[in-house]
């Protein structure tokens, strides 16, 4: 685990130098193509040096190869060839190998009302078709698997305790194991990363969207929790995510159905929600995401912290020295669509600091609005190359940036939900005073 972490950090330290520099932005090859297009990109072949071999790859690419790994679309059916009205109206092709050949994401994200989770062997075949529909860079498969009220994947999973119950036990100990299970049996689908854990400080009894999710109330104790579980997710091989920056704790509306304000000063920011994204960031999280939420002390513009530059670079990146991957929150919650469209509103996320844009409603128009953006210099090539270029290090290091790992189905049915994973449910449950 140290030896991969180190490998990540090396090479986002080095991501983060090419940004004053431009990084792999001069000497990129004149864009091929501004439109999807079916050819796969060339692959070059890989330097020993994993800076170098990041360097090679965004060099290689095209405008929409780049603009491409911006995406984490939702794609529906249970196997990557198969038809479905729901991709046609969405994609303008039948089936989810079909759009990741026209449009070259740089990631999905599986859920089960897709009809993306059916049975072990299922999904692994899914992961698996999906890998080998990919041209040239293989995708990061997302799941939200945080355990408890947000179990993506049950019951093909072990019942893991929610973060709260684990919070209970005092043992951050427990939170890394819990993790490492998670994404022992995530890597076993076929699935390099979760969006877990969940960093917001639940200080308000009131929130009708956290509560149990947060592994607490104690800003110093949830930061613990998070660190261990960072940890966690990395034993097991598999990307994380801090959630959600700059914290959802003490809310009451449901970023889901509305626009939350949190009205904390800069000073109770530091105090009540900075804690556990400092602990993250220390423990090396892959990924941080962004929440829909105003926080009118950090930023007095009325735009939620995904479209927030103040936010994303000044907090997340400049000040607590983030130099991983920001993914937005999903952009068909209603909190970020309030203001803008839903074109403008990725253009936005991604001039605030955003690399990866999740789930948007309408993709063929936020693709065409970030492709505009770029060919206009609205969005310069040299940003575009930072949020490229921390992905594929993130690929880099969960060693999936040329040829993604092939899931094993008979080794996923022996995994998941195994006796010994069972055990570690128990012993979180007993030690939060349960049975």
């Amino acid at each position: 685990m140290r030896v991969v972490v180190a490998v990540m950090m090396t090479g986002l330290v080095m991501g983060c130098a090419g940004q004053s520099a431009g990084g792999g932005a001069s000497a990129a090859p004149a864009a091929r193509t501004e439109t999807p297009a079916s050819a796969p990109s060339r692959t070059p072949t890989p330097s020993p040096d994993p800076a170098s071999q990041v360097e090679e790859t965004l060099a290689g690419m095209s405008v929409s190869d780049k603009v491409g790994q911006l995406f984490m679309p939702v794609l529906y059916g249970a196997r990557a060839d198969t038809a479905s009205q729901e991709n046609r109206s969405r994609y303008g092709v039948a089936t989810p190998a079909e759009m990741i050949e026209k449009y070259r994401p740089g990631g999905v994200i599986l859920f089960p009302w897709a009809g993306n989770v059916k049975s072990v062997k299922q999904v692994v075949s899914l992961t698996n078709g999906l890998q080998a529909a990919s041209p040239g860079i293989p995708l990061l498969i997302a799941a939200d698997q945080e355990n408890g009220k947000v179990s993506r994947l049950s019951p093909l999973v072990t019942d893991l305790p929610s973060a709260s119950v684990i919070g209970a036990t005092g043992k951050p100990s427990l939170a890394r194991e819990a993790a490492e299970v998670t994404g022992t049996e995530l890597l076993a689908l076929g699935v390099n990363l979760d969006f877990a854990p969940v960093a917001d400080v639940n200080i308000n009894p009131r929130n009708p969207v956290i509560g149990p999710r947060a592994y607490g109330d104690d800003p110093d104790e949830v930061a613990k929790m998070v660190a261990a579980a960072v940890r966690g997710f990395h034993d097991a091989g598999v990307a994380s995510t801090a959630k959600h920056f700059p914290g959802h704790g003490d809310t009451t509306v449901d970023s889901h159905t509305g626009l939350p304000v949190i009205d904390h000063s800069r000073e109770q920011w530091e105090k009540l929600d900075a804690p556990p994204f400092r602990a993250a960031v220390e423990a090396g999280v892959d990924a941080v995401m962004s929440a829909h939420v105003v926080m009118p002390k950090l930023d007095p513009s009325g735009d939620p912290a995904t479209l927030s530059k103040k936010i994303l670079t000044g907090l997340l990146r400049e000040e607590l020295g983030f130099t991983g991957v920001i993914s937005t929150d999903a952009l068909d919650m209603a909190g970020v669509r309030k203001r803008y469209g839903d074109g403008e509103v990725a253009v936005r996320a991604i001039l605030a600091g955003a690399d990866i844009l999740l789930m948007p409603p309408d993709f063929p128009k936020a693709y065409k609005a970030v492709m505009s953006a770029v060919k206009s210099g609205r969005i310069s090539e040299e940003r575009l190359d930072r949020s490229v270029r921390r992905i594929l290090t993130l690929k880099q290091a969960r060693g999936i940036l040329h040829e993604a790992p092939k899931a094993d189905a008979e080794r996923a049915v022996r995994v998941l939900d195994s006796p010994a994973h069972r055990e570690v449910a128990r012993r979180i449950n007993a030690a939060a005073g349960g049975s």
